[in-house]
Parts: structure tokens; sequence; C-alpha cells
């Protein structure tokens, strides 16, 4: 049993020397087993740093294309503003010249006048045509429209309520939307 206890001694002794924090295999491997979880971290927190820079960028890319994107959409409003009347603005620079024309003539007829002054009608309605500028002129009869429309008077008339009876002025559409509704009275 003595041998047998020796035996035994001397592998308590040697698992004694192993776990012995004065061996210096035990003690690297030991090290080495506790870093590898601080290392692990490490390098985790190193990617979501990574990740973190990455989708940084990626936002402040994104926040300044829409900043792009919103400026040159105010441009384009800007322009569409200064210059979409510009179509218009051509269609009535003959009408201008025709009127300036008439008014530079010192000695001309009432027939010659009146028909200047048709011409520069027809100039006037093409370039309202052009631009989809459109008369709202109501005939009698027709029914009230408070969209196009506007009562100045109720007038008693033998025709059925809420109808034209008289257009005082025309009105105006630009593209289906009323610049300046009819001036009308209106059946009681």
């Amino acid at each position: 049993m003595t041998a047998q206890n020796g035996s035994a001694d001397s592998k308590s002794d040697a698992a004694h020397t192993d776990n012995h924090p004065s061996n210096p295999e035990v003690t690297a491997e030991a090290s080495s087993a506790a870093m590898d979880p601080m290392a692990h971290l490490e390098a985790e927190l190193a990617t979501a740093l990574t990740q973190l820079a990455e989708q940084k960028d990626q936002v402040l890319r994104a926040h300044a294309e829409m900043e792009n994107v919103r400026r040159r959409a105010q441009e384009e409003v800007s322009k569409a503003r200064k210059f979409g009347i510009e179509s218009f603005a051509e269609s009535m620079v003959p009408v201008k010249d025709s009127l300036e024309a008439a008014l530079a003539l010192s000695e001309q007829t009432k027939e010659d006048m009146r028909s200047g002054i048709e011409m520069t009608l027809k100039q006037l309605m093409s370039g309202f045509e052009r631009n989809h500028l459109k008369e709202i002129a109501p005939e009698p009869g027709a029914k009230f429209d408070p969209h196009q429309h506007q009562a100045i008077a109720t007038v008693p008339a033998e025709q059925e309520a809420n109808t034209v009876v008289l257009t005082l002025q025309k009105g105006y559409l630009i593209a289906d939307r009323v610049l300046r509704p009819a001036l009308v009275t209106v059946a009681a």
C-alpha cells in the first residue's frame, strides 16, 4: 500500500504542481484563457465601432443627398415661378405691339381702327388659347354654377330658378382652374 500511496502522493504532487500559479506553463495558459474573453470583447467592440462609423457615414451621405434634392426642388420651383409666365408673355408681346402701332397712327378712319382692334383681339384670343386660358361666358338659361359663376343679383325672370339671366362680365379658366368667375345675374 505504501507503493500505491507513494504513487498516489506523486500524482497528487504532480496535480498540485500543475495547478500551482508559480508554474510558468500554467500561468500562460490561464492568462491566455482569461485574455480570450477580453480579446474577444475588444474585437467585437472594434467591429461595432467600425459598423457605427460606416452607418454614421451612410446617414451623413443620405442627409446630404436629401438636402441636395430639397435645394434642387426649390431652385426648380423658383425657376418655374420666374419663367412660368414666359409662354404667356411671348403671346402678349405682339398684342402690345399692335396696340402701340394703332396709337401711333394719328389719322385713321373708324373702319381702320375697328379692323385693327379686331385683329388685335384675335392675337389676344390666340395667345389665350395657346396658354389654356378659356372664357367662362354662360348663356342665358344656363344652370348657375357657384364654382365658375358669381351671382351679383337675383332677379325675377320667366325662366327656371337658379339659372343665369345675364352675364355681366366673362370669367376665365386656366387649365380648368378658375382664374376669375363670370359675374352673372340669376333668376329668383
